[in-house]
């Protein structure tokens, strides 16, 4: 097997077509049929099979697929880490990180981090949970910022901040909730006759706030919101109320543009972690080991809480 067939079977397995493949990958359809069909050949099994017009992946394919992205990541890691050795002042900082994190977090520490290392290149991949997840696992990026990691996700943390969710809504929509309704206590069934703005499935918000709607015992209309911004601006605007990190919103509390509301189990005390996976000692990227030094000295992040 080769290199660029497994590039090719990746393509093939992450658009679901020789076509799409073939496309992304400035090649022909026969050169990707030819390297699907070398590929196949060499292991014994079958890795791909038809699916409608399209192709999908095989039992043997999806665990074939997680070992080959490791491997590349891996092969992509040594050549920067050769890099970075030859010329320590170059190199690529990769870090994914949850949407709130990276519009309200990382814009600010990546300046001051610039600023300090001017010849290091910056490549941030935003996402919910699951797909920074995806990406740290096989090695896609080196470093993530984003909520709590999950119990049985093999990371290192290497820094920490504490944050909060709250509940949030335009001042007019919550001006209309009885003024005897606004005790804690009282104001789950008014909450329960409200829009709620959700994150999509695989966000960690969207998580803490099923999580919530469960505890509160109520089931109100939802309507799903793909980003933060979005978000904002449809509550802003009165569309409902959401559940969401008082980081993303901290210019709108600040302004009036939304006001908090007293729910009760908000607000949700949570923390922001720096994580890596849990390699060896000194295989972290030299790039990323610089922003995980950088976001504790200048932050307000703090070394990680002995477990």
């Amino acid at each position: 097997m080769t290199l660029n067939q497994l590039r090719t079977f990746l393509a093939v397995a992450e658009t679901g077509s020789v076509r799409a493949a073939a496309q992304d990958l400035v090649v022909t359809q026969a050169a990707v049929s030819a390297s699907l069909a070398a590929l196949q050949k060499s292991l014994g099994v079958a890795l791909l099979e038809p699916d409608g017009r399209g192709l999908r992946l095989t039992a043997a394919g999806q665990a074939y697929a997680g070992y080959a992205r490791r491997g590349l990541g891996l092969l992509d890691a040594a050549g920067r880490a050769a890099e970075a050795a030859a010329d320590p002042e170059r190199g690529e900082l990769r870090i994914g990180a949850v949407t709130t994190a990276a519009e309200q977090i990382l814009p600010g520490l990546l300046s001051g981090f610039r600023t300090r290392y001017p010849r290091l290149g910056v490549r941030l991949e935003a996402g919910n949970r699951d797909r920074v997840r995806g990406l740290l696992d096989r090695h896609q990026v080196d470093l993530v910022l984003g909520g709590r990691p999950e119990p049985g996700w093999d990371v290192q943390v290497l820094a920490e901040r504490p944050h909060q969710l709250v509940v949030v809504a335009a001042p007019g929509l919550a001006a209309r909730a009885e003024p005897a309704t606004r005790g804690p206590g009282r104001l789950v069934p008014w909450l329960a006759r409200q829009a709620w703005l959700l994150r999509e499935p695989g966000s960690g918000t969207r998580a803490a706030t099923d999580a919530l709607l469960t505890e509160l015992d109520i089931a109100p209309l939802t309507l799903m919101v793909g980003s933060n911004g979005a978000i904002r601006e449809s509550a802003s605007v009165g569309l409902g109320v959401t559940l969401i990190s008082r980081d993303a919103v901290a210019a709108e509390l600040a302004d009036g543009r939304l006001v908090p509301l007293p729910v009760p189990g908000t607000p949700m005390h949570r923390d922001w972690y720096l994580v890596a996976r849990a390699d060896p000692p000194g295989t972290l990227a030299p790039a990323a080991a610089r922003l995980a030094a950088h976001v504790l000295a200048h932050g307000g992040f703090q070394p990680p809480t002995p477990k």
